[in-house]
């Protein structure tokens, strides 16, 4: 067997004698399952691991029994979502993270952490390599491995979809049925969506077949977590969020009163309520990190709630160069996170910022959610920033115990323009030679 660093191509592989383990991302689709199969077939003992983060009605019994039907040594499935909310998630809003000024992170925040579940199982059951499915033209296979690598640099990394061998075996859904009836894989027989679905409980993402024409709309059945806004009802949604140091800790229901406390229940309410009245959907042309330009159409409900609820708090609550300064580290971290370095030392470097910049972000966010539209209404903090008598402008001075007096605004702006009265003499002078 050939070795290169941190990636390992079974393809010149004999049959071990003593077998070595891998575990493998197993989703229970065809393509996994041809991986599972094909890995076992080039002599390795797989580990199926199974992440719930939340991407739909799974049957996780039946996901089981085809993995070992196919030759899984052993299947773990490991419910991630309350730790994907409170450790991913979250760390997202508090820093208003979106990458390039669209997208809210859906898929790039889910893959640290099954990256880091994948690992800890490899560790425990003593396997020496990490398989995944992912393709050779996207972001996904940079992420899983640059996590797993920053967290175990022991690990080896299986990418079948780099692999000659099985590039070669393998040019397309065709190739992948032929070897599924081969080897006795079950194959679902619903018809395949003529584009492909990630989903977690952020967020659903759709992109390739007919998505790739940047110019066709998608099909109004497509999505799943939202309903077209123009579908959505005509009474609108009234909720309140309320953060502490930039974490919502609770939703309240205006209408009942009824309140959500838990961090995974807070979460899956606010993506029914805001899926229901049309929130969350967008459409763009992003740049991979491999450097592929791609579209994409994602729904993030909750995440797009949040969102504008955090930011307007912060408005309420953070200073002015401190909110500067963390719009420059929010904007790192949303290029850390699309391009796999989450557990990069800048990465720890950019949160331990932002926890700081949080830790006055506390009160509360009224909300109307109404047919695609989030609204906010009102805002309060104990800790606010915002002093009402300051902002008034029927009292003349600063109010209660903040001395202000407008005169000073005149030498204020005397010395701001000072720098521009030099340069529009140097422009003027420059004109005129």
């Amino acid at each position: 067997m050939s070795k290169r660093s941190s990636e390992e191509s079974p393809s010149t592989a004999t049959k071990k004698q003593v077998k070595e383990k891998v575990v493998l991302a197993y989703s229970g689709g065809l393509d996994t399952s041809v991986i599972l199969v094909w890995l076992v077939n080039k002599g390795f003992d797989v580990i199926c691991f199974c992440a719930n983060v939340g991407q739909g009605e799974e049957d996780w019994d039946a996901i089981k029994a085809k993995a070992t039907q196919c030759g899984a040594l052993k299947v773990v499935i490991e419910d991630l979502r309350k730790e994907f909310v409170t450790d991913y998630v979250y760390p997202a809003v508090k820093c208003n993270a979106i990458y390039e000024s669209r997208y809210l992170l859906g898929t790039s925040i889910a893959r640290p952490c099954i990256a880091k579940a994948q690992v800890k199982i490899a560790q425990a059951e003593g396997a020496q390599y990490l398989a995944h499915g992912a393709t050779g033209k996207g972001n996904d296979q940079v992420r899983f491995e640059l996590c797993a690598q920053a967290l175990d640099a022991t690990i080896k990394n299986i990418a079948p979809w780099r692999d000659p061998e099985f590039i070669e075996q393998f040019k397309g859904r065709s190739d992948l049925l032929a070897y599924a009836a081969a080897n006795n894989i079950p194959v679902d027989a619903t018809p395949k969506a003529s584009y492909s679905i990630d989903a977690n409980l952020f967020h659903t993402s759709y992109e390739s077949g007919i998505l790739e024409d940047p110019m066709n709309p998608p099909p109004k059945e497509m999505f799943r977590m939202t309903v077209d806004p123009e579908d959505a009802p005509n009474t609108p949604t009234l909720i309140r969020i309320v953060f502490e140091n930039g974490v919502p800790v609770k939703v309240i229901e205006k209408a009942s009163g009824k309140e959500h406390t838990d961090p995974l229940e807070s979460f899956l309410y606010l993506n029914k309520v805001a899926g229901e009245n049309g929130i969350g959907r967008i459409d763009i042309v992003e740049n991979r990190f491999v450097g592929i330009k791609s579209r994409g159409i994602y729904e993030t409900p909750a995440g797009a709630v949040l969102r504008e609820a955090h930011i307007d708090l912060e408005g309420m609550t953070m200073d002015r160069e401190v909110m500067r300064i963390r719009d420059m580290f929010g904007f790192e971290f949303s290029r850390l996170c699309y391009n796999g370095f989450w557990y990069a030392p800048e990465m720890e470097y950019i949160m331990n910022g932002i926890d700081f910049s949080q830790q006055n972000v506390t009160g509360a966010v009224d909300l109307k959610l109404y047919k695609g539209n989030c609204i906010v209404l009102g805002r309060e903090s104990p800790v606010a920033l915002y002093s009402e008598d300051l902002a008034s402008m029927d009292i003349e001075d600063g109010g209660k115990g903040l001395d202000y007096n407008p005169m000073d605004a005149q030498g204020f702006i005397r010395i701001n323009a000072v720098r521009l009265k030099a340069h529009s003499i140097r422009k003027k002078a420059n004109t005129s030679k």
